[in-house]
């Protein structure tokens, strides 16, 4: 049986992308497990949106999670998802590539922060490029993925030396696996293998991702009584307790679009509108709503401090999410947001919307127009009371 196998060179602008992020200084090396978590909370989206309509896909894998794996001793850390994962022309086409939309912005920011020799979080967020920022710790990245339907598997590795290989491997159920062999730790600087390290950075960027993200720890576990050993007298002689090996939920899963606004912090909100907008900038204001009645939705609606770098680009992605009781419908929608606010990031669930709607169908929604028009109102209305400093600002 012949196994599909090729070598690739990565396009001119990966290979420059690649060269800034593997000689730049970074202020946050840890991004790159929020990009890949994100990805994968992506991927299990698409799958649940893609299982309304394509019965049976799920199969018996239908508890979805994220799983990180770490090694200390082969000096490896691994993300793991179930979601929809890729053919093998899907990563010949995701990966290996920029999206077009913001390749050129993003040289071109860089080029204006090449004295300084600083890669920021925001760039890496606002131009999809967060797979590659893997290559921050790692000397080696290999993606194994397997897709929703498929019984066949795609395996894809770099050493971020400007070429790749891609072939056909073997993976049991569908899904993607990232594996990093990491860098040699230098001195001073965090290790990706340390369970507390994974734990706070999980805490800090992903703790609102909507599917657990688990991973194996060691454990105290009483030991049952009657496994005790004991004196005459009845008293445990020894150890009450042992050391076993158990998934523990990293973040806490809250839709905090649904949570009373009296019971949400500012460092909460700050912290989801890093979440889903990748700035890590406070944002200038919010707007969250509950709407009841003949129209019925919750949206949690955000203003940037600062102006995304493509603003002005006309094919720039819209930034407002679209849930259905909580489960993700799409991102980029574009049918509640009129083009002049494309820059508002957020979420609107509207419960009452149809799951199997398709974009079309969003466009003549009724129930969706009804919510475009009142958010585009509330949002006027908010830009009105800005303070006359804040709104300098903006």
């Amino acid at each position: 049986m012949t196994v599909r196998a090729e070598t690739h060179e990565f396009k001119t602008e990966v290979k420059q992308l690649l060269n800034l992020i593997i000689n730049s200084l970074y202020s946050n090396r840890e991004i790159f497990l929020r990009e890949l978590i994100s990805n994968a909370s992506d991927a299990i989206d698409k799958l649940r949106f893609k299982a309304q309509t394509a019965e049976g896909i799920l199969g018996d894998d239908a508890e979805f999670k994220i799983r990180i794996k770490r090694d200390a001793i082969k000096n490896t850390l691994t993300v793991e998802d179930n979601g929809i994962g890729m053919t093998y022309d899907e990563v010949l086409e995701n990966i290996g590539t920029i999206a077009k939309s913001g390749t050129n912005a993003f040289l071109e920011a860089m080029e204006k922060l090449n004295k300084e020799a600083v890669v920021t979080p925001e760039l890496i967020g606002q131009f999809g490029v967060g797979f590659y920022s893997s290559f921050i710790v790692a000397e080696k990245v290999t993606l194994l993925t397997r897709a929703a339907g498929s019984d066949k598997a795609v395996r894809w590795e770099s050493y971020g030396d400007g070429e790749f290989t891609i072939a056909e491997a073997e993976k049991d159920g569908r899904g993607t696996v990232i594996t990093l062999e990491l860098k040699k730790k230098e001195e001073g600087e965090q290790d990706f293998t340390d369970e507390w390290a994974i734990r706070n950075i999980v805490k800090q960027h992903s703790d609102f991702v909507a599917y657990p993200i688990v991973m194996e720890v060691e454990k105290d576990e009483p030991i049952p009584e009657a496994e005790q050993i004991k004196d005459s007298g009845g008293k445990p002689v020894g150890a009450t307790t042992r050391k076993v090996i158990k998934d523990d939920t990293l973040n806490s899963m809250k839709a905090i679009w649904a949570k009373n606004k009296r019971d949400i912090s500012d460092e909460e909100y700050n912290e989801f509108y890093q979440h889903i907008s990748h700035d890590w900038n406070p944002p200038l204001e919010k707007l969250h709503l509950k709407l009841e009645g003949t129209t019925e939705y919750t949206a949690l609606l955000y203003i940037p401090s600062r102006a995304p770098f493509d603003l002005f680009n006309p094919e720039s992605k819209h930034g407002v999410h679209l849930y259905c009781k909580r489960v993700f419908i799409m991102d980029d929608c574009q049918e509640l947001m009129p083009e002049y606010f494309r820059f508002i990031k957020g979420v609107v669930d509207a419960p009452d919307l149809n799951l199997n709607v398709s974009r079309e169908i969003l466009q003549q929604d009724r129930l969706v127009r009804n919510i475009r028009r009142n958010l585009v109102k509330k949002l006027f209305e908010l830009l009105n009371g800005l303070e006359p400093e804040s709104y300098e600002k903006f």
